[in-house]
């Protein structure tokens, strides 16, 4: 497969670690090594140390980039700068002289060797290049902020005289973020129709000059922000920071602009570690209301993030208070299915309970099917119907759904689930609900609860 068609495939599939490893380091057929095994386009090593010389790719907090394993690789955010690392690496620009040299040769072949060999002795000063690139780019002409039509010299040719010491954006700069909303510290991660949002990753002083220009230097009563992230003289920047990237979202047109940044006087920020979701008088926001309405061309591209807080690391307990927690905004914002979908296989206890004033008559999902070392399952004033394949969850042990007016009917394939002890119907019209062959294995107890006879 020629490298473009690899590169093709590698963007339409968002550039996950493991399509690239498939694509470049799993053997592709027909390609024969000396040993006459079939041979990628490289080895793991090589494409790990390519990946980790993006200076975008992130790698999860407290990881030693040395020791990372294939395993650990899949955990990696893999940068924007990679495929054209990989382009370069795989299809070399060779100078003028050496271009006619005919594929295939033994000369070629050693110009390939000699060029990669060097290409990844050298990736070092590239990543200080792609660096210095991401940080200058919207001084570059319109023509050169595609790195796609760079090679690795002209990027060195570009970025040689400039220098990463400086910490604040310059007043040109400013004045270009103004319109454009692109500032050094900052990445734009979305641009719709409605909104742009800035993304500010990271706690170095670039970081807090992107804080402090987005909110507009903590200067309201100048149609700027609240935001304490803002203030150049404390350091709730980093503090916000050290925990999670603030997102700051703007709208395209605005007549109404603020005196210091620029920018339209309208504006949020979100935090999603701490669940802030503020507007510029730092108010909290009802981010059901928000997602639903006025940013609703937002709500896809914020679900990843929301996902991430369904579950804490390591943990195989889930606890979903609707709506108030952040789970519980997943529910209100994406449904019910979307959490089942997002809900990692391994749970062992599921606790949803509805504390709003809503009327909420859901339907599980059948998806509930895969968590099947799921042992205590509660959902509480939220329910309607229940699927047959409940009794799929081997590991089943505690089965309680109190206050669920609106529960039509326990599905009959309970009475096949031998590890169910429990089943509790306390406020749910256990007389309605209960199938009779169902009644047959779980003695009455009173008060909506019934206990497995056998």
């Amino acid at each position: 497969m020629k490298f473009t068609n690899i590169l093709k495939s590698i963007i339409l599939e968002n550039s996950r670690f493991k399509i690239l490893y498939d694509k470049m380091v799993t053997p592709a057929p027909g390609r024969e090594g000396d040993d006459k095994k079939p041979k990628g386009l490289m080895d793991f090593e090589t494409l790990k140390a390519i990946i980790l010389a993006d200076p975008t790719t992130r790698v999860p907090q407290g990881k030693d980039i040395d020791e990372l394993t294939l395993e650990d690789m899949d955990n990696v955010k893999v940068g924007k700068y990679t495929q054209w690392l990989l382009k370069n690496f795989v299809v070399p620009t060779f100078n003028d002289e050496r271009a006619d040299v005919e594929k295939g040769t033994a000369e070629y072949k050693k110009m390939m060797n000699d060029y990669q060999s060097l290409f990844m002795e050298d990736l070092y000063k590239t990543t200080t290049d792609l660096k210095k690139y991401e940080r200058f780019k919207n001084q570059f002409p319109q023509e050169k902020r595609d790195i796609n039509k760079l090679t690795i010299k002209d990027v060195y040719e570009l970025t040689k005289d400039l220098s990463l010491e400086k910490t604040k954006a310059s007043k040109t700069e400013k004045e270009a973020a103004s319109k454009t909303y692109e500032h050094p510290g900052a990445t734009i991660v979305f641009r719709g129709n409605e909104w742009t949002v800035a993304k500010i990753e990271g706690t170095s002083e670039l970081q807090k000059d992107a804080a402090c220009f987005y909110g507009g230097s903590h200067m309201p009563e100048k149609g700027e922000s609240r935001w304490c992230t803002s203030s150049p003289g404390a350091n709730w920047w980093k503090t916000y920071l050290g925990r999670g990237p603030l997102y700051v979202i703007l709208p395209n047109d605005s007549a109404e602009l603020g005196q210091v940044s620029g920018l339209p006087v309208e504006r949020y920020q979100f935090h999603f570690q701490d669940e802030q979701f503020m507007d510029r008088h730092d108010q909290q926001q009802d981010l059901t209301k928000l997602l639903n309405g006025r940013l609703s061309e937002l709500k896809d591209f914020f679900k990843p993030e929301f996902a991430k807080n369904l579950v804490k690391t390591n943990d195989d307990k889930v606890t979903i208070s609707y709506p108030r927690s952040a789970a519980g905004k997943f529910i209100a914002i994406y449904g019910f299915d979307e959490v089942f979908d997002n809900l990692p296989d391994h749970i062992s206890l599921l606790h949803i309970e509805n504390n709003s004033s809503e009327n909420l008559a859901l339907d599980i999902p059948q998806s509930i099917s895969r968590f099947q070392r799921l042992e205590n399952l509660m959902l509480s004033k939220i329910v309607k119907t229940i699927p047959d394949v409940i009794s799929q969850l081997r590991s089943l042990e505690f089965l309680s759904l109190p206050d669920n007016p609106n529960l039509e009917r326990l599905p009959e394939s309970i009475a096949k689930m031998d590890g169910l002890s429990f089943i509790g119907l306390a406020g749910s019209n256990p007389d309605k609900n209960l199938p009779e062959v169902v009644k047959e294995k779980f003695m009455d107890y009173g008060n909506g609860l019934f206990f497995r006879e056998d």
